[in-house]
């Protein structure tokens, strides 16, 4: 891994991000269960994106190393509103966005939105935007204790091959993650509501995607837990030029589980585009 971690103040939020390569920007958009983070999230895909790219991988409010704050009323907005001012203070004023999970559903809602705020030039969503389905695995993802059993059935909700729940160290590593010093805070947070008040629907599919006039490559992992199958054509079918693709037996991180076939998708995608 040929990455460097930098740190500069976003409107006086500490923000972490990773940086690598020259040349057209790619950001980079990770997800958002409990233990996320830039490093986690694309350490198999950045050097892939670095030949040619400048890639930037922001750790978005909330995770990493990034300030922990939370909005109470629009928690998906002021993630979005403080990567656009990212990309200002950064002078990147058109970029490739890449995001999965909570990155690529916030890409979508923000590119779909009547006043889009991000520097978007192509747009690829990565097992993001589809309707959540209910079952244990999206159980496991919002009622996270901070215990390592339980970051163990994230870790099995997210991915496909057994493996990965049962590796010990990639548990922990995760773990270690999600309670850094405010991070279990941020997110959980996040859920607390007035007593009374009916808990929030979650994020839907419906939206304006006839706004979006930019490139849109469409992500499905063909063994996801957390999202029907056929989302992703359903949804790109919507966009128009858009495409959609099925990476065969990943889970809801294939940029992880299959680095090598998202990382080929992603180059060929990013050769269309320039």
């Amino acid at each position: 891994m040929t990455f460097e971690r930098k740190t500069l103040m976003v409107d006086g939020l500490h923000t972490s991000y990773l940086e690598a390569g020259t040349g057209e920007p790619v950001v980079l958009l990770h997800g958002g269960e409990f233990g996320a983070s830039a490093e986690i999230a694309w350490e198999n895909t950045i050097d892939a994106l670095a030949r040619h790219h400048r890639v930037l991988a922001p750790d978005m409010l909330g995770f990493g190393e990034s300030a922990k704050v939370v909005d109470f009323v629009d928690g998906r907005g002021m993630r979005i509103r403080h990567v656009a001012r990212f990309c200002d203070v950064l002078g990147v004023a058109s970029a490739h966005f890449v995001g999965n999970s909570m990155g690529a559903i916030n890409l979508l809602v923000d590119a779909t939105s009547e006043k889009p705020l991000l520097p978007v030039r192509s747009l690829v969503a990565i097992c993001g935007g589809g309707d959540i389905q209910r079952n244990e695995h999206v159980g496991a993802l919002y009622d996270y204790d901070a215990t390592i059993e339980a970051m163990r059935a994230i870790v099995a909700a997210l991915f496909a091959d057994a493996a990965y729940p049962a590796d010990d160290a990639y548990v922990r590593r995760r773990y270690d993650s999600s309670i850094a010093p405010g991070a279990w805070e941020s997110l959980a947070a996040a859920r607390f509501r007035r007593p009374g008040l009916d808990a929030p629907p979650s994020p839907s599919s419906v939206r304006a995607y006839e706004r979006i006039e930019v490139p849109v490559l469409v992500v499905e992992g063909g063994a996801d837990k957390l999202l029907p199958s056929g989302w992703a054509a359903q949804i790109a079918g919507q966009i128009a030029g858009a495409t959609s693709t099925v990476v065969p037996g990943a889970g809801h991180c294939p940029q992880i589980e299959a680095p090598d076939a998202v990382n080929e998708l992603l180059v060929h995608f990013l050769k269309g585009v320039t």
